[in-house]
């Protein structure tokens, strides 16, 4: 009897078109994939570089396995860690040009030990709306005072840093570089001014950067020209990168005072071999392919370009700049419908709704692996929504 709420929550979920499951695939992850014993053409994925089935990393990560194993058996303060983990730090402090950073587990766990680590409840965090889960909870989880500002209204948030400022010890902005669920990108910039102007430090998780923007790959700080600006640097492994983890860059005692302070870092097994292995083998080919990038963005400008073109009226192309392209829909029943036409036409895409996004919408992300033919399968779709026998 105690539990019934969970069987009611359920049916609630299920009656606002709320609920989620997954779907099993085959194989290697790629521009295609199979599952439910059909090849689909892959739309779904934040592998942008298609390095996750790359055989170089798959070649890094069966090496690192037979002479390190399977497990890294504890916490590396406890359990001691392997050389690879240490070379994986260093690769990608050189990679974002800082002077240390520190791989946690996952980046989930990096923005919460993170976050924690920095402020508590004697401190203020200034945080965008739409930053992602991990940025919120650990907002939360350090008990620090939260003031969410407009998406992207730096307006607002000078009015709230005016305000609120100057009652608390430390301040913390937070924001996410690449918004994961629009695909547009956060003013980073005049976010360090306002850093500088109200002494706030500033957190920005590249999560869905890194990667993908500057022209060595390394993400928006790069891209924006802002890398010699302190600032607290967070990313994932598990995106462009094909493996996972995540980690913080940033000085050396700020990566220090992590290792001590980080519950995410200091009670958490350390990565598997195979993980650093790969993301160590994938920052190297993220620096010398810069083609991957360049097929990445020529995708890019040729599906919104396309889209642009040809998307019924009821249908809106979201502002982006980046390889998330999202088209929104009326409601959480349309985008599951759309999502099943999709489907059936041998594509998949992420049907997203509320509560994960204020408004539904079709979510899709390009790869440098995709086709023009990928594309253009995608698009003869959308073109036929205008039919009406075929409408969600």
């Amino acid at each position: 009897m105690v539990y019934r709420w969970i069987d009611n929550s359920l049916k609630a979920i299920r009656k606002a078109n709320w609920y989620r499951s997954s779907v099993e695939i085959d194989g290697r992850p790629g521009a295609e994939i199979q599952f439910e014993g059909r090849r689909f053409v892959n739309f779904a994925s934040n592998d942008y570089l298609g390095l996750a089935g790359d055989d170089r990393l798959v070649a890094a990560a069966v090496e690192a396995t037979k002479t390190y194993g399977t497990g890294s058996s504890g916490s590396r303060l406890l359990s001691g860690h392997r050389p690879l983990h240490r070379q994986l730090e260093r690769a990608i402090a050189k990679f974002k040009q800082t002077e240390d950073a520190v791989a946690f587990s996952s980046g989930y766990l990096a923005n919460l030990g993170t976050i924690a680590a920095l402020v508590d409840r004697r401190d203020v965090i200034f945080a965008d709306a739409y930053n992602h889960s991990s940025l919120k909870n650990g907002a939360i989880l350090s008990g620090a005072t939260v003031f969410d500002y407009p998406h992207n209204d730096l307006d607002a948030l000078t009015a709230q840093l005016q305000q609120h400022r100057s009652r608390y010890r430390r301040g913390l902005l937070l924001t996410d570089s690449v918004f994961s669920m629009d695909g547009d990108i956060c003013q980073l910039a005049e976010l360090l001014d306002l850093g500088d102007r109200f002494e706030c430090m500033v957190m920005v998780d590249e999560a869905h950067g890194t990667g993908v923007f500057g022209d060595r790959g390394s993400g928006c700080v790069e891209s924006f020209g802002c890398r010699d600006r302190p600032l607290i640097q967070m990313g994932t492994l598990s995106k462009a990168l094909g493996s996972l983890g995540g980690y913080v860059a940033g000085s050396s005692s700020l990566v220090e005072f992590l290792r001590n302070r980080a519950p995410t870092w200091i009670y958490t097994t350390g990565l598997s071999p195979a993980d650093t292995a790969a993301a160590l083998k994938a920052i190297e080919i993220v620096q010398t392919e810069p083609q991957r990038r360049a097929k990445l963005w020529d995708n890019v400008s040729y599906l919104k370009r396309r889209l642009t073109e040809i998307l019924p009226p009821d249908f809106q192309l979201l502002p982006s700049n980046s390889p998330i392209v999202c088209v929104r829909v009326k409601d959480a029943a349309t985008v599951l419908a759309l999502g099943n036409i999709f489907r059936q036409a041998g594509i998949f895409v992420s049907a997203v709704r509320p509560p994960t996004v204020p408004t539904s919408r079709l979510r899709i992300t390009l790869m440098a692996t995709h086709e023009r033919h990928h594309l253009d399968r995608l698009i003869d779709v959308f073109a036929q929504l205008k039919t009406p026998e075929i409408q969600p």
